[in-house]
C-alpha cells in the first residue's frame, strides 16, 4: 500500500515507533503517545456546561519518568515532513521542552532549542537521536554541570501507586525548581494561581530533594493553623513518622520534616522566640506557604525567622506575589522561575471558569444624602453630606441596603440551586453578623429546618468556625451559605463554592484574588464546574486590570532610589488582619511589632466599632442596574456593546454571509463549531441570552453579524414539517425525524446530533437505539439522514 493512502495513526505505528525504538528509547518508560496534557476548557452555556477541546501531543519522550525532554507532532504523509512543527512548537513551550520534532513518516523535521548556530535540520528516520545524546544536551542547556546536580534532577517523583502524577504545570515548576538549586539557586518564587495545587507541588519537591539527601531537614510554614493541619493530612502525610508539627515550647529535634506557623515560632518577647532553640544551620530547606503575607516585609517577625535560617534555601509559594512601594517578594526571592495564571488554568480546564453578575443599587451609584433632620436610630441628628459605597458598612449602616442584598442574594439561589455552597463576603465582622441575620429572614423556611443553613464564620465566633470543616466539605450539606469578613480569603479549600457574593470594598488586588481563588476549584463528582460571582460594590473592575492576570511587576524602589520609611499604601498593601483560627485572637501585631499596618477590624475591636457606626433606617433602596459581565478571550470584561463586539468578532472570522453558510453547512457537527467560535472568544452564550433564546446560534450570527431576519428554532422545525420531504422514509423513520424536529425546536442542534438523543424520550419511544438505527437500514444512512435534516433546518431563502 502507498504510504499516500495511509492514516496519521498507521504512519506512527509503522514508521515513527520503530525509529524511536530503533535510537534506543524503551517503549514501557521512555516514550508515551497521544498524550492529553490539559482537561479541555469549561464553557458555560445557561446552567449547561461543555468541554473545549484537550490539548494532546502526539508523543512526549522521557529521559526519566519526571523528565520531559522532546516531544514529536505527526502528520500522516501527504503532509510535508515539517508540517506539524508549528503546533509541535507550541506545546513544547507550554510543556518546558526544549527537544521538538515533526514527522510524516518519511523522516524527521529537528528543532533543537538548545542550538543557536543551526536551530532546525532534516533528519532520517535513522538519524533520530538517543535518549543519551539529547540528556547530554539537556543537561548543558539547564547548566547541571556535576554529578550531585545530576542526582537532584535525576531524583524520581513520589508515587503511592493511585494512579496521580504532577500535571504538566506542576511538573514544570518542580522541574524547575530542582533545577535551580542543582545550578545553586538558594532563593526561589513560584507563583501558582489558587487551585492549582501549591501544596502538591511543595511536597514533590521536598520529596525528591529529601529522598536525594540533597535537603535532610525541610521546614514548611504556613501563616494558619488551618493550612498546616490541611497539609499534614493531605499531600505532606505520606512523610509519616518523619514529619512533626512545631506546637509546643520545647521543640524535638529528632525529626526531618517540620510544619510550623509562623506565629507559633515567634513572640513579642525573646524566650518566645522559639526559632531560635534550633541553629541558624539547622534547616536545609524552608517552604513558605502564602508568601505573599508577612514575610514579605522586611520589618516583620517573619522575616526574621526567614533571616535566622539564611543558609537554608527557601522556597516561596503564592498565587499573589505582593509588589508595592513598601513590599517586594521579588526583592527576596528573585523573579518568578515559573508562573502559572488564573487564566490559564481556566483555559486549560484544571480550574472553573466564572460568571459574573453586577448589582448596583441607588444608593450605591448615585450616593446617599440625608434629609434635613435625618435622625440616626438613636435619635441623633446625621451629619449633611453625602455618603457612598465606601461609607456604607464602614461608618454608616442603612438597614434597608442590608436587607436589599440578603434579598437580591436569596433570589439569586432559588432560581439557581438553594443549597449552592455559597461565601459571603462583608465589610467587617459586624457586617458578617447583620448580613447573616438578614439572610435568615429571607431563608426562614430552610432555617426553621436547620439553622446552619446560614452561619457567621468570622475570626472571633466559635460556632461558625467549628463548622468550618462542614463548609468545606462536600458530603456535608450544612453549612450552605457563610458570611464573613476575613477568615475565608485565604487557606479555605472550599471545592464545592459555586457562589461568591461579593458586598465589601477591596483595595487589594492580592485579597481580590484571594476572594476570587475560593471559586476556582472543580469538582466535577458533585456538579461544581463554573461558579457565579455576586458584585455588588464593582469589585470585579479589578478584571480589567492589566495587574489582574499578569506578571508581577517590581515597583519597590531600592533603597538608593528612594527612603520611604514605614509608609504604607492602603489601597496596594494586605492590610487583612491575621486571625488565629484556635483562639480567634487577632495576632497582626505580634507577627509585625515594628510598626504594624493598621487593621481595620480586630476582633476585639467589634462591639466599639459597632457603636462608632451611624445606623439608619427608612431609606428608599432600590436596584438601579442589574447585569452580567461578559468576557474577552483573554478574560478582560467587555466594555463595548455586546451587539457591536460580536459583530466584530464574526465579521473578522466570516467575511460574507455566503462564506458562513458554506462553513456552517460544512461542518460535520454543528457543536464543534460552536465550541471553537466559542474557543475563539464569540461569546456565545451571551448572544443567545441577550437575542433570543429560542433562536438558533445559526440565526443569532445571521442577525447579529449580516443583519438577517432570525427564526425561532420552533419556526425553522416547522418549516421542515411544512416541506414534507420526510416521505422518502418509512413509517418509524418518519416518526423519529418528527420527534427529532421537536427536540431540536425544544433544545438546539447540539442535542440532536448526538447519539445519546436516542436513548431519551420522546425518540426512545421509538425503539431501542439498535432498533431505531435499523429502521434507517444501519447508522451510515441513519446519520445521512442527520445530515439532510440539518439542512433542511438551515435553508435560507
Amino acid at each position: 500500500m502507498s504510504k499516500k493512502l495511509l492514516s496519521e495513526r498507521d504512519i506512527c505505528t509503522k514508521f515513527i515507533s520503530p525509529a524511536i525504538e530503533d535510537a534506543g528509547w524503551n517503549k514501557l518508560t521512555q516514550y508515551l503517545e497521544e498524550v492529553s496534557f490539559t482537561d479541555g476548557k469549561i464553557y458555560v452555556k445557561g446552567r449547561l456546561t461543555t468541554r473545549g477541546t484537550r490539548k494532546r501531543a502526539d508523543y512526549i519522550l522521557y529521559y526519566k519518568p519526571n523528565i520531559p525532554i522532546a516531544i514529536i507532532e505527526a502528520k500522516d504523509n501527504k503532509h510535508s515532513v515539517g508540517s506539524g512543527m508549528q503546533q509541535a512548537l507550541e506545546y513544547a513551550q507550554i510543556l518546558d521542552i526544549p527537544f521538538v520534532f515533526s514527522s510524516n513518516g518519511d523522516g524527521f523535521l529537528f528543532h533543537d532549542k538548545t542550538n543557536e548556530i543551526k536551530i532546525e535540520q532534516e533528519l532520517n528516520l535513522d538519524q533520530f537521536p538517543s535518549p543519551e545524546s539529547l540528556w547530554e544536551k539537556y543537561k548543558l542547556h539547564k547548566g547541571i554541570v556535576t554529578a550531585k546536580a545530576e542526582q537532584i534532577v535525576e531524583q524520581d517523583y513520589f508515587f503511592d501507586g493511585s494512579g496521580r502524577r504532577p500535571r504538566y504545570y506542576q511538573q514544570n515548576a518542580i522541574n524547575r525548581t530542582l533545577e535551580a538549586i542543582a545550578a545553586g539557586q538558594n532563593r526561589i518564587l513560584l507563583v501558582m494561581a489558587t487551585g492549582t495545587g501549591k501544596t502538591y507541588t511543595a511536597f514533590q519537591i521536598a520529596y525528591r530533594l529529601w529522598k536525594s539527601k540533597t535537603k535532610k531537614r525541610i521546614l514548611f510554614l504556613a501563616d494558619r493553623n488551618s493550612l498546616i493541619d490541611q497539609t499534614k493530612r493531605g499531600d505532606f502525610k505520606h512523610f509519616k513518622d518523619k514529619m512533626t508539627v512545631i506546637k509546643k515550647r520545647q521543640v524535638d529535634k529528632s525529626y526531618e520534616i517540620y510544619l510550623a506557623i509562623y506565629q507559633g515560632l515567634t513572640g513579642s518577647e525573646e524566650e518566645k522566640n522559639i526559632f531560635k532553640q534550633f541553629t541558624p544551620e539547622f534547616f536545609d530547606l524552608i517552604i513558605i506557604d502564602e508568601c505573599h503575607r508577612g514575610s514579605a516585609r522586611e520589618d516583620s517577625a517573619w522575616r526574621e525567622v526567614l533571616s535566622y535560617f539564611k543558609a537554608a534555601t527557601q522556597i516561596g509559594l503564592t498565587a499573589t506575589p505582593k509588589e508595592s512601594d513598601t513590599t517586594s517578594n521579588s526583592e527576596y526571592f528573585g523573579e518568578p522561575i515559573y508562573t502559572y495564571s488564573l487564566k490559564q488554568g481556566i483555559d486549560d480546564g484544571f480550574l472553573a471558569p466564572y460568571r459574573v453578575v453586577r448589582i448596583g443599587l441607588n444608593v450605591d451609584l448615585e450616593g446617599y444624602r440625608p434629609e434635613m433632620g435625618k435622625t440616626d436610630i438613636d435619635g441623633n441628628e446625621v451629619e449633611d453630606k453625602i455618603y457612598n459605597r465606601k461609607d456604607f458598612d464602614r461608618t454608616m449602616i442603612i438597614e434597608e441596603r442590608t436587607e436589599l442584598v440578603a434579598s437580591k442574594i436569596t433570589e439569586f439561589l432559588k432560581g439557581y440551586d438553594r443549597f449552592a455552597k455559597t461565601i459571603v463576603f462583608c465589610r467587617d465582622i459586624d457586617h458578617a453578623e447583620r448580613m447573616r441575620s438578614a439572610l435568615a429572614n429571607q431563608n426562614s423556611d430552610l432555617v426553621s429546618k436547620n439553622h446552619k443553613y446560614i452561619m457567621r464564620i468570622t475570626g472571633d465566633n466559635d460556632e461558625g468556625k467549628r463548622e468550618l470543616d462542614n463548609f468545606i466539605d462536600p458530603e456535608a450539606v450544612y453549612p450552605v451559605i457563610a458570611t464573613t469578613s476575613e477568615l475565608m480569603t485565604t487557606g479555605v479549600d472550599a471545592k464545592t463554592c459555586k457562589v461568591i457574593v461579593l458586598d465589601a470594598e477591596i483595595g487589594s488586588m492580592t485579597k481580590f484574588k484571594q476572594i476570587i481563588g475560593r471559586g476556582t476549584r472543580i469538582d466535577e463528582e458533585h456538579g461544581k464546574l463554573y461558579f457565579t460571582i455576586m458584585d455588588f460594590r464593582n469589585a470585579t473592575d479589578k478584571f480589567a486590570d492589566k495587574d489582574f492576570d499578569g506578571d508581577p511587576i517590581r515597583v519597590k524602589p531600592l533603597p538608593q532610589d528612594a527612603d520611604l520609611g514605614n509608609i504604607i499604601d492602603e489601597e496596594d498593601e494586605d492590610t487583612t488582619p491575621i486571625i488565629d483560627e484556635l483562639s480567634g485572637e487577632n495576632i497582626t501585631e505580634q507577627l509585625t511589632p515594628k510598626e504594624p499596618p493598621t487593621v481595620r477590624e480586630p476582633a476585639e475591636e467589634y462591639k466599639k466599632s459597632k457603636r462608632e457606626k451611624i445606623i439608619i433606617n427608612g431609606v428608599d433602596v432600590s436596584v438601579l442596574v442589574s447585569r452580567e459581565l461578559h468576557f474577552n478571550k483573554d478574560g478582560k470584561p467587555i466594555t463595548v456593546n455586546l451587539h457591536d463586539y460580536s459583530k466584530e468578532m464574526l465579521q473578522n472570522k466570516f467575511h460574507s454571509l455566503e462564506e458562513f453558510l458554506t462553513v456552517w453547512n460544512a461542518a460535520d457537527k454543528k457543536e464543534v463549531l460552536i465550541n471553537e467560535l466559542a474557543e475563539q472568544g464569540v461569546p456565545v452564550d451571551a448572544l443567545l441570552e441577550a437575542v433570543n433564546r429560542d433562536c438558533d446560534l445559526f440565526d443569532i450570527i445571521c442577525h447579529v453579524a449580516f443583519e438577517q431576519e432570525p427564526l425561532t428554532r420552533k419556526e425553522r422545525a416547522n418549516n421542515v414539517k411544512k416541506r414534507n420531504y420526510f416521505t422518502k422514509y418509512g413509517e418509524q423513520a418518519r416518526k423519529v425525524l418528527n420527534a427529532l424536529l421537536d427536540k431540536y425546536a425544544d433544545e438546539g442542534i447540539e442535542n440532536i446530533e448526538s447519539m445519546e438523543v436516542l436513548k431519551v424520550n420522546p425518540v426512545a419511544s421509538y425503539g431501542s437505539a439498535l432498533e431505531i438505527i435499523q429502521s434507517f437500514g444501519g447508522k451510515p444512512n441513519y446519520l445521512k439522514a442527520i445530515k439532510e435534516l440539518e439542512n433542511q433546518l438551515y435553508q435560507i431563502a
